[in-house]
Order: C-alpha cells, then structure tokens, then sequence
C-alpha cells in the first residue's frame, strides 16, 4: 500500500500562482482562470496506464465539468511534446502543463519519494486541487483512484 502524502497546502489556502508552457506550444497560468473553478490535477507521467485511465475519465465528463464552468488543467513534469503525443492519441480536450522545471510540483507539494516494488525514487504523486473562482483551495484530493476520480471531482463541483 502506498503511504499516505502529507502536503503542505490545504483546504482553504491560497493556490500558488503558476505560468508553464502547455501542449500545442500554448501558455497557460493559474491567474489567467481567475472567476472559474479550476481543476488542477497531477499525473506521474503521460501514456501509462493509471494516469491514461485518470486522464481519458476527465475527458468523458468533460462536457459536464464544462457546463458547471469548471476548467480542467493536466499537470505532469513530462515535456510539451510528449503532451502533444498523449493529447492526440486519446482526444484530451483540456491543457497539460509541461512542468519540467518541477516548479508546480513543488509549489504544490506533490513532488516527492515514492516506491514502486521495493525501490524508492522520486517522482510526482497523484493529487487533485480543486480552486475556487476566488484562488482558494476547496478541496484536495490526496488518494486518487484514476477511473472514478473525474466522477468524484464532478460530484464535488
């Protein structure tokens, strides 16, 4: 079982602020999105199986976070061109950042030690935030399980 990630950040902080390059060679920044909720979720790397299964479950109720006013933001420290990739292969409808300089990661603290059969490394929990239109945290999701979790994110919109 997986330990259990301690964040720095809670419900109820102010989200920090942050500017990253996005696939499709476009921009993106948290300030940008100010007035919306902003579904802010962290993947450990594109094209693998839990974080496809979590990213193409956002993409099917992409229309229903849509309706709410919601905006979907992807973050992973893999580059731009590997989101390009990853977008066109499963039709993702949102942006993912390429946070290759870990400076989301961090400034989120979900960037740390994991262990995947006995070996420790490091490398990018799976974690949601969700940010109010006002740039609060609502709410954080620290276990996710990838197929229900955009399910979950929805019920909490």
């Amino acid at each position: 079982m997986a330990k259990k990630i301690v964040l720095a950040l809670k419900e109820g902080d102010k989200a920090p602020d942050f500017s990253s390059p996005t696939n499709g060679g476009g921009h993106a920044s948290l300030s940008e999105f100010r007035g919306k909720n902003v579904i802010l979720y962290f993947y450990p790397k594109d094209d693998t199986p839990g974080c496809t299964k979590e990213a193409c479950a956002f993409r099917d109720e992409f229309g229903a976070f849509k309706q709410k006013g919601a905006v979907v933001l992807g973050v992973s420290i893999d580059s731009a061109k590997s989101h390009d990739k990853f977008i066109e292969k499963y039709q993702l409808p949102f942006p993912l950042l390429a946070d290759a300089d870990k400076r989301i990661v961090e400034a989120y603290g979900v960037w740390g030690e994991k262990s995947f059969m006995g070996r420790k490394y490091l490398g990018t929990h799976r974690v949601t935030f969700l940010i109010g239109p006002d740039g609060v945290i609502k709410k954080i999701w620290a276990e996710v399980k990838p197929e229900q979790h955009a399910a979950e994110v929805l019920a909490a919109l």
